[in-house]
């Protein structure tokens, strides 16, 4: 078994079943703590519980990716937008337990899909393809996050300082595709990967 295959499994262990560790501190820290209501804390929990799902099919992505990757330079990259990933992985779950809320049962699942859809993008397109697909995705998930600026609970100032930096770096990490030469997909697979995400976000916002 490859060294780099070796590492994806563990990644994938990792992110599934270990307690995640951030390297940066989590943006909540310096936040005022305000009571939210039942029906707040609900609708709170249950929008943190989406964008848990999400740094979980990040860092599939990522893994995928980096797995078929041909540049030892964009291999190197990937691991660091990931290592990013795994702090907004960190303070997702941080404010889920503070919130008495869960993650999604099927975090296995979503993984699953996120990581095929990462290393068939190398592998089938190549790296700017790959890349391509990072700067589509990091495009959505913008675009999700900001929606979700506008759903938390205005009392819930914890949730959205945490959003607003996984906000910011998800805008880098598409800046950082970019520049490393990704191609724009098709429009046909942009939809593809929007109905996706869709589902996604409805099941995970209950289970």
């Amino acid at each position: 078994m490859s060294n780099a295959l070796i590492l994806a499994m563990d990644s994938a262990l990792r992110t599934l079943w270990a307690e995640p560790r951030a390297s940066r501190p989590n943006p909540a820290a310096s936040v005022a703590a305000l009571e939210l209501n039942p029906a707040e804390q609900r609708q709170a929990g249950a929008l943190m519980r989406i964008n848990h799902v999400g740094e979980v099919c990040a860092q599939a992505l990522y893994t995928g990716q980096a797995l078929a990757c041909q540049s030892p330079a964009l291999r190197a990259q990937l691991a660091e937008a990931s290592r990013e990933e795994t702090d907004h992985l960190a303070w997702t779950k941080q404010r889920l337990d503070e919130l008495n809320d869960r993650p999604s049962l099927l975090n296995p699942l979503w993984y699953a899909g996120a990581f095929a859809i990462g290393y068939a993008s190398g592998k089938l397109g190549g790296d700017q393809v790959s890349l391509g697909f990072v700067v589509e995705t990091e495009r959505q998930v913008e675009a999700h996050l900001q929606s979700h600026m506008d759903l938390l609970p205005a009392a819930d100032s914890a949730s959205r300082a945490i959003v607003a930096q996984m906000k910011a770096d998800e805008m880098a990490h598409a800046q950082m595709a970019m520049k490393a030469g990704a191609v724009e997909l098709p429009a046909t697979v942009k939809a593809l990967m929007q109905a996706a995400a869709k589902v996604m976000t409805t099941v995970a916002h209950r289970v």
